[in-house]
């Protein structure tokens, strides 16, 4: 009984500096995060914006939307994509063999006629079925194809792509009219950038008119509140300070521009898990550490892009149990580069983040909660160490949390209306009573299945974007 005690005490210690260490780092990327939303809205103007159309300075990019079932949204959406403001890019929809109507909305929002196109096969895909050009728009192409997942439709989009640089959007997401000029600039500036990637925000509640977001405004729904607040902090607070350090490890599926021909160079996006879009940026980072060229991949602010986010128990808790199936295949797959001091910060800080307190966060965070009754039931319940657990589990969670708040509707000014900034400041402090508990969860059984299912596609019940 007295070794039990001893051993019970050991992992209540190292649970304690497990929790100040991740919050130390947590705090180390707000610092960055505050410093980098600051300096952006400080200098950031429409001026050098209009300085690049009027040099035209620019780079092609091609849109690929890879579409399942999303006869919902996918004729807002691509109407979006062509309405952007940019002076030379393509709209290349992959439909990856649908069950419902999306090829039929397509074909009628768009006039689309079928015709012989060639196309080099560079990245290998399931058969295409069909090519469609627009009577309407002659830069929008829409391919037709068996279904393969979202990586593989990703693939395909690749193979007929054209510009030096694409762009991989979601088919339930608006883009920002502005997005590609805010993210292509950087390709301009530096020719060490590889990817970019820039900031998600929901869109529910959102106003919007002809595919084009007009008002930000909080939608109805708890979760879909909660949701604001999670990706506010996710990329203010954690992207920013990565890629402030050159080990940004994630850009989001939902919108992120790449150099075209670095994508190709490595292979195309992986087909094999639900994490495409990491492990395309991992594996490009790694191309280039291996090959010791100095690079960049890097996060920005903006540009925006605009995604419908669940709205219910069901579709919330599977989204996240495939994103963190996702994370834990490809820390597998580039399990060589964990620790590993010849990837410089990505194999001693980055990779070991990801893999520590990201995989195994929600592992030690649902033990922590289930051991806490069984302490007090063994008579070895410490007081001091359960009201610390609590605050450095919790608390610091909720501070953190008002700083991306702040930074989001104060410094970038977004949700003008008063009372949305004053009751997204409230629901910042209730995240931690019960919300944040459900994913955990959610995770730590994701944690438990990551051999199953592997490279599919995730079904969400959809709203529809209006407008």
């Amino acid at each position: 009984m007295e070794l039990l005690a001893w051993l019970l005490y050991g992992y209540q210690v190292l649970v304690l500096y497990y929790f100040a260490v991740l919050n130390f780092l947590y705090a180390t990327f707000a610092l960055f995060g505050l410093r980098m939303v600051a300096r952006y809205a400080r200098e950031l103007s429409e001026l050098s914006l209009k300085d690049l159309l009027e040099r035209e300075a620019y780079l092609p990019v091609s849109i690929l939307v890879p579409t399942y079932n999303e006869e919902k949204t996918i004729a807002a959406s691509v109407r979006s994509f062509l309405a952007l403001r940019y002076p030379e890019f393509e709209v290349i929809v992959v439909c990856d063999g649908p069950r419902d109507r999306t090829l039929e909305v397509l074909k009628e929002a768009f006039r689309l006629v079928r015709v012989d196109w060639v196309f080099k096969r560079a990245l290998p895909t399931k058969p295409i079925r069909g090519v469609y050009r627009s009577l309407t728009y002659p830069n929008l192409l829409v391919v037709d194809k068996e279904n393969g997942g979202k990586a593989d439709a990703l693939n395909a989009g690749l193979n007929f792509a054209r510009y030096p640089l694409f762009c991989g959007v979601d088919a339930d997401s608006l883009l920002d009219p502005e997005a590609l000029l805010r993210a292509s600039r950087l390709f301009l500036e530096d020719e060490r950038v590889l990817a970019v990637g820039g900031t998600i925000r929901p869109l529910n509640g959102a106003r919007v008119r002809e595919g084009i977001v007009e008002e930000l405004r909080l939608p109805r729904g708890f979760l879909e509140k909660m949701q604001i607040i999670e990706y506010a902090r996710a990329f203010f607070m954690g992207r920013a300070g990565w890629s402030a350090m050159n080990a940004l490890l994630i850009i989001s599926g939902a919108f992120g521009l790449f150099r075209r021909s670095e994508a190709m160079k490595v292979g195309g996006y992986r087909t094999d898990t639900v994490g495409e879009d990491m492990e395309l940026v991992v594996r490009l980072h790694r191309r280039a550490r291996e090959e010791g060229r100095d690079y960049r991949v890097l996060y920005t602010p903006d540009p925006i892009c605009y995604t419908e986010v669940p709205a219910d128990w069901a579709t919330l808790r599977r989204q996240r149990n495939r994103w963190h199936r996702g994370l834990w295949e490809v820390l597998w797959l580039h399990r060589a580069m964990l620790f590993n001091p010849r990837y410089g910060r990505l194999g001693l800080l980055a990779m070991p983040y990801f893999f520590l307190f990201e995989a195994l966060g929600p592992v030690v965070e649902v033990l922590g909660y289930l051991l806490l009754p069984v302490f007090y039931l063994l008579g070895v319940f410490n007081a001091e160490f359960a009201l610390l657990f609590l605050l450095l589990a919790l608390g610091y969670g909720v501070l953190l949390s008002q700083l991306a708040i702040g930074m989001e509707t104060l410094l970038l000014k977004r949700y003008p209306r008063l009372r949305d900034r004053v009751a997204l400041l409230f629901l910042s402090l209730l995240e931690v009573l019960g919300y944040r508990q459900v994913l955990a969860l959610e995770r730590f059984i994701a944690t438990f299945q990551v051999l199953r299912k592997r490279g599919q596609w995730g079904e969400m019940r959809r709203k529809g974007l209006g407008g």
